[in-house]
């Protein structure tokens, strides 16, 4: 029977279980400074400094079945019939920028519009968790921030392709890099797909205008139903009320707020499914930290609320809003798998 499962945190240079044969890993987001592609599947590189577990490592998913490989123009996947895992790899110096677009923005358009060709080609109609990583995410270009670019392109690729813009939109996180390529990991599925928000913020998609001018297309979490398993994926999570940013200057205020925000989605989620509330400890949480120095204060509120036996990696990478320093995202009802 298929599942989908990870490997996380997994050393670059450890070598596979003996019973996780090589036809079953779907793809790999691999972190560190100067990781490199893996050419045999598909692959996102997060190259950011990784502070816990402090060597590159990566994440590998995974299915319970041999799985199937495909490419459909800059878009690797692999699948098992119920799950496909892709990645793709846009670099913005291909495009020129105009008075109608900028570079990053025709950049990622052209990524989610490959992403949509490869999933109608594939027979996947619910994409439904997505990882987006861009170089320089809180820089002005342009007159305009890079995260605002990239939001406008996404969004234009959804409306083309006939995605919705609200409602059942998948989980998502956006994340700054220092340099190279737009890349982007995907999750879509088959099965029966929920997306869910939190009571305590406003819905990205429905943001004011003063976030930019387009929306961020994206849930607070999805969830996908499958053979009794009920995968659940929360979104990057930040401090951010209605639409509004808490605590600009408390890195621990900023993680506490951030935390309450994940434990309403949890909440939000139980009680859309009629099921059990999924456990802090059985989910594998990644935060992104903006500055280094503040892990230990990050570390201490994620403890002090997860308990010490909560699955927690901590890299370095901007978050989408200057103001924020932390994220954090989540994923669970799953089988995780590695030594932390």
């Amino acid at each position: 029977m298929s599942a989908l499962g990870v490997l996380w945190p997994q050393g670059l240079d450890q070598a596979l279980p003996q019973d996780l044969p090589a036809d079953q890993v779907l793809g790999e987001l691999r972190f560190g400074k100067d990781v490199l592609r893996d050419a045999g599947l598909p692959c996102v590189l997060v190259r950011v400094p990784t502070l816990l577990p402090e060597q590159p490592w990566r994440a590998v998913w995974w299915s319970g079945t041999q799985v199937t490989a495909g490419q459909h123009g800059a878009v690797s996947y692999r699948h098992d019939g119920h799950m496909l895992f892709g990645a793709v790899r846009v670099d913005e110096a291909e495009f020129a920028p105009s008075s109608e677009a900028s570079a990053l923005q025709q950049a990622a358009e052209q990524a989610y519009r490959e992403i949509f060709a490869a999933l109608q080609l594939a027979g996947y109609p619910g994409l439904f968790r997505v990882w987006n990583f861009i170089p320089a995410i809180n820089r002005i270009d342009e007159g305009i921030e890079r995260y605002r670019q990239f939001n406008i392109g996404r969004q234009l690729a959804f409306a083309a392709c006939g995605q919705a813009l609200t409602g059942r939109v998948p989980a998502a996180s956006a994340l700054g890099v220092t340099d190279g390529a737009l890349e982007i990991g995907f999750i879509a599925t088959r099965c029966e797909m929920l997306a869910v928000e939190n009571p305590r913020q406003v819905s990205a998609y429905h943001y004011p205008q003063r976030y930019g001018p387009r929306s961020p297309t994206f849930s607070r979490a999805a969830v996908a139903r499958h053979d009794g398993q009920d995968v659940l994926f929360i979104s990057g999570t930040a401090s951010i009320v209605g639409h509004e940013s808490l605590h600009h200057d408390d890195v621990e205020a900023q993680t506490a707020e951030t935390l309450t925000n994940i434990e309403m989605v949890l909440d939000e989620s139980a009680r859309l499914l009629g099921s059990e509330r999924t456990a802090p400890d059985a989910l594998a949480c990644l935060a992104y930290v903006r500055a280094a120095g503040d892990l230990p204060r990050v570390r201490l509120q994620v403890q002090r609320v997860l308990g010490g036996d909560a699955r927690v990696c901590y890299v370095e990478a901007d978050v989408c809003r200057a103001e924020l320093k932390v994220e954090i995202e989540a994923s669970g009802g799953h089988p995780i798998r590695g030594a932390m």
